[in-house]
Parts: structure tokens; C-alpha cells; sequence
């Protein structure tokens, strides 16, 4: 084993958390490293390149209300952005139903007796509120508060249980908070009658930002920055993370057969919270293993296929709740972007949420494709003579499973990791957070704002505060 140099910041995981964090400590003089195990930066939002075709990972609009987020994104951007329209529909026993919802167009969908159940369940479920207090646990039980059980049963459950692979009733509360935050029956109600109103919440945003060549120009971007003065390693993995009495001493990496050994004074970590646990030597206690074993990420499976024809749809993104259905969500990249294809043609990328492990990631991938394929052309999107290619990705660690359960495994964990006062954990996997690509960046950001204050030296290397102010949530 190589005996690696000595850093001011060591980060893992180059995503849109660990690049902000990097690209904020690299200034001229700071010894900074980020460390990434795929061959390209971004996490979830990079872009992929496939024969002239483009997408990103499951698409990913930016959107904040963060205006030096937004200003930091820009900058990095060089202005080379679009405004997209967002045009979301929900695809139920072969209508077609929009997304947020709006009640006028559910009702005409839903016809007389699916709009009566809805009406009349909502009217009882705030009818019992007056009367009786319920509990509110779990994910189930917030749709049921905010919708009504006749909708909940309708357009959330199915499609929820899919992407996440467990019961509505199992998942934490937290989790329909995040997603539906300013949304309700009344909300629709109030905008079918007066229009959208609320346009300041995420849900409701009628807009985004979306950069020409895929939203992995942000990511690429953030390496450029940090590439000026401190290197990125990609295609290496952490293998070990040495610490001592309330200090994190080295990691160890490995690149193809070579490993090495990397100290550092702070280091910042991104990579899912349960595999730094597992990393850690020596060994946490059993409890806090424990805990780590008891968090779960939703792996996920994309099965994009490129099509010879110019558009199939005129939509952002397409949810599919039907259980019959393999994939749970579709996006047409080129109606984000032109320059996400070859002139011409097209492509759909689906997205089929699993466990590693389970049969669906097992499944070879000339068969997913297949399935596929057949899928879309059931459901009237494609001919199969207009496939003209396709790719299988499998992404591990996509998404956090935030069980009714998670919350005291994180706390767990969460107070472990704080007796080391030189590490800082950051990002969606890195917390177990619920994080969009506003909140990963914010995050970076406010461990840079940490270790700059706790350590005037790096100020004396050249780090940029004023950048660091500019970009300060």
C-alpha cells in the first residue's frame, strides 16, 4: 500500500454536495481532495452519453428559493441554462391526469362515482378531525389527513408502495411532508377556481432550470473549479476510514490494484450514511452497526431506449402507479433539451425501483429491455420497430427508505459521528435526508462555512471567502 500525502480536506463522494463543499476549500494554496467511486462526478445528477444520446439520472429539475444557491449554479453555468415549462402527467387505467393535481381535470377523469368517493372522504376525514384526534405516524396516515382516503387509495398508494417498495403504512411521515409541501384538495380546489396560487412552493413550481447538455453540467462545472488547484480521483473506492479518540485519522482507497492511504485534518463525507458506519475502523459499537443495518436505500434500474422518430410525447415526466407496469416513471429528455438527442430522434427513459439483490436486479438486461419495450408499446408511447438502441444502468444507493423506524437509527448514528469532531457528513446519502439538488449544494456549502471558521490556516491558503459569502445560504 501507497502511503498517500497529507490534505487539509479529504471529501468523499463527488456529488452536487461533495463538489460544492471541494469546489469552495480549493483555493490556491488549500490541499484539497475528493474522492468519487464512479467514473464521473455527480452522483445521481450527472448526465450519461450513449451514441449521440443524452440523459440524466431519473431527471432532475433545479429549482430553490435559496437566491445564492441559485446565484452559485448560474455562475458555474456561465448563464448556459433553459427555462423548461414543467408538464408532469399521471398515467392511471389509461388516462392521463395532471401532476399537481387540479381538480377539474381529476374529476373529469375520475367521472361521477370516482369524484363523489373523493368529495365525500374528504368531507369525513375533516368531519372526524373535529371530533376525534388521530395519530399521525406515518406516510399513509398524512395523505389520508390531507386528501381523504378514497384519493389516497386512488393516486398515491399504489405508485408510493412501488417506488419504495414497502407498505404506505410503514413509511415515515416525514417523507409526504417533504413531497407534498403546500399541497392539499384545497389547494386544487382554490387554483381550479381562482388559479395557481402558492408559486413559491416546490410542489406547485409551474417551472424550472435545466442546462442544455443535461443536468450534469452542473457537476462538471464544479469540477472544473476544484480542478484548477486540487485533484478529483474518480473510479476509486473508499475501503477503510481509520479514526482515533475523537478524530477521523486517514481513509484508504483503492483504484484498480493499487491502494492507498490518505491523512487529513477535516474530512467530509457523502457517501450513504450505512456504508461510512461499515468502513469505520476500528468498529463502531455493536449498537450503533446496528443501526446502520437498519437504514435501507432503494436501488434503482433505468432502462432507457432510443427511438427514431422526433417526439413521442409532449411531457416532462410521465407516473405510472399500475403494479402491472415494471417501471414506475418516465421522462422524454429531449423535451427538457433539443440537444438531449441526435436530430430526429428521440429517447424514453424509464425507471424500475428495486432492492439490489431482489429479482428485478438480477433480471439479464436484454430481458428488461424486452419487458420494456413491450410496455411502452401496450401503452400506445412506441412502435418497436422504432427502437433503434438501448441501455441498463443500475444505480445502487439511490434513494433513502425512510421507514417509520429510521428516525431513531439515524439519530443513533448521527450522535456516533459527531464525537469525531473533524468530520462532517453531508448531502442526501451521507444524512439520510430527503434532499433535493438545492439542498445536497446547501449542504456543501455549510461545511465549508464550518471548517473555514474552525480553522483560520485554510483562510492564510488562499480559500475564497468571499465566494464562500456569496454562496452562504
Amino acid at each position: 500500500m501507497n502511503d498517500g500525502e497529507a490534505w487539509d480536506v479529504v471529501i468523499l463522494g463527488a456529488g452536487l454536495a461533495g463538489l460544492t463543499a471541494g469546489n469552495l476549500l480549493s483555493g490556491p494554496g488549500a490541499d484539497v481532495l475528493v474522492i468519487e467511486r464512479e467514473r464521473a462526478v455527480g452522483g445521481l445528477s450527472r448526465t450519461m452519453e450513449h451514441n449521440g444520446f443524452r440523459f440524466d439520472l431519473g431527471g432532475h429539475r433545479f429549482i430553490t428559493d435559496n437566491q445564492r444557491v441559485d446565484d452559485l449554479v448560474k455562475d458555474i453555468l456561465d448563464g448556459d441554462f433553459l427555462e423548461v415549462d414543467r408538464s408532469s402527467k399521471v398515467l392511471l387505467n389509461g388516462k392521463y391526469f395532471d401532476y399537481p393535481w387540479r381538480l377539474l381535470n381529476a374529476f373529469r377523469g375520475l367521472g361521477v362515482r370516482g369524484t363523489s368517493a373523493i368529495l365525500f372522504d374528504y368531507s369525513a376525514e375533516r368531519l372526524r378531525r373535529l371530533f376525534r384526534k388521530t395519530e399521525i405516524r406515518s406516510f399513509e396516515d398524512v395523505m389520508v389527513h390531507r386528501f381523504g382516503r378514497a384519493m389516497f387509495d386512488i393516486f398515491i398508494k399504489e405508485y408510493s408502495e412501488k417506488v419504495w417498495g414497502i407498505e404506505c403504512g410503514l413509511i415515515a411521515k416525514e417523507l409526504a411532508e417533504w413531497r407534498i409541501q403546500g399541497l392539499s384538495l384545497w389547494v386544487a380546489a382554490r387554483d381550479a377556481l381562482y388559479g395557481p396560487g402558492g408559486g413559491n412552493v416546490r410542489t406547485l413550481a409551474r417551472k424550472f432550470l435545466f442546462p442544455p447538455l443535461g443536468i450534469g453540467m452542473i457537476a462538471e462545472g464544479l469540477r472544473r473549479e476544484i480542478e484548477r488547484n486540487n485533484p478529483v480521483l474518480t473510479d476509486t473506492t473508499v475501503v477503510r476510514v481509520d479514526h482515533s479518540t475523537g478524530k477521523i485519522d486517514s481513509v484508504t482507497v483503492r483504484k484498480g490494484n493499487e491502494t492507498r492511504l490518505h491523512r487529513a485534518a477535516e474530512f467530509v463525507s457523502s457517501i450513504p450514511l450505512n456504508t461510512l458506519v461499515r468502513l469505520l475502523d476500528p468498529k463502531p459499537p455493536a449498537e450503533i452497526l446496528e443501526a446502520a443495518a437498519g437504514l435501507r436505500f432503494r436501488d434503482l434500474l433505468m432502462v432507457t431506449v432510443m427511438i427514431d422518430r422526433p417526439r413521442v410525447t409532449d411531457l416532462t415526466w410521465i407516473y405510472v402507479p399500475g403494479r402491472q407496469i415494471p417501471f414506475g416513471r418516465i421522462h422524454e429528455p429531449t423535451n427538457w433539451s433539443a440537444k438531449m438527442a441526435p436530430e430526429g430522434k428521440t429517447l424514453l427513459v424509464t425507471e424500475h425501483f428495486c432492492f439490489r439483490g431482489d429479482g428485478l436486479w438480477r433480471t439479464a438486461d436484454d430481458a428488461l429491455v424486452e419487458t420494456t419495450v413491450a410496455s411502452l408499446e401496450g401503452l400506445g408511447f412506441i412502435l418497436r420497430h422504432e427502437v433503434i438502441d438501448s441501455l441498463v444502468l443500475r444505480i445502487p444507493n439511490a434513494y433513502p427508505v425512510f421507514e417509520v423506524s429510521h428516525h431513531e437509527n439515524r439519530r443513533k448514528i448521527r450522535d456516533y459521528l459527531e464525537t469525531f469532531g473533524n468530520l462532517r457528513v453531508i448531502g442526501r446519502g451521507g444524512t439520510f435526508r430527503y434532499f433535493n439538488m438545492d439542498h445536497a449544494i446547501e449542504s456543501g456549502i455549510s461545511a465549508a462555512e464550518e471548517i473555514i471558521a474552525g480553522n483560520p490556516e485554510l483562510r492564510s491558503h488562499g480559500c475564497d471567502e468571499s465566494a464562500l459569502a456569496e454562496a452562504r445560504p
